[in-house]
């Protein structure tokens, strides 16, 4: 895996918003946090998409789901200090942290995120 996907990256491309192109080149290389994929679901429910709708968007993709185990856990909450004054979620720290953990890059869409420096390489698509 040469790249996690975030939330906010996996939001753009099933939402076909900026940076959605640079996203799908990177699926077949990519993983995502299972504390991720709740958040897609959470989002899309948010954005007033049906059940079916938001779990068919989901299982049109072919990325890899990490699950999120006690070490992931511990890691993301480790996390907590150094992204706070960011803003950055349990989601983006279980990002982060997985990254970290498969010395991979972060992928986001979340500007918030380029005023972090934990030592794992992000790429921003928009």
């Amino acid at each position: 895996m040469n790249s996690v996907l975030d939330a906010s990256a996996i939001l753009a491309l099933l939402l076909g918003e900026t940076g959605a192109e640079e996203v799908e080149a990177k699926l077949d290389a990519s993983c995502v946090s299972a504390v991720n994929v709740a958040e897609v679901i959470a989002k899309l429910m948010e954005k007033g998409f049906r059940k079916e709708r938001a779990l068919g968007l989901w299982s049109g993709l072919a990325v890899e789901v990490i699950d999120f185990n006690a070490d992931q856990a511990i890691g993301s909450g480790l996390l907590r200090l150094s992204t706070q004054a960011a803003g950055l979620s349990l989601g983006d720290r279980a990002c982060l942290n997985l990254a970290a953990l498969r010395a991979a890059t972060a992928v986001t869409a979340d500007r918030a995120w380029s005023r972090v420096n934990i030592g794992v390489p992000v790429e921003l698509v928009r």
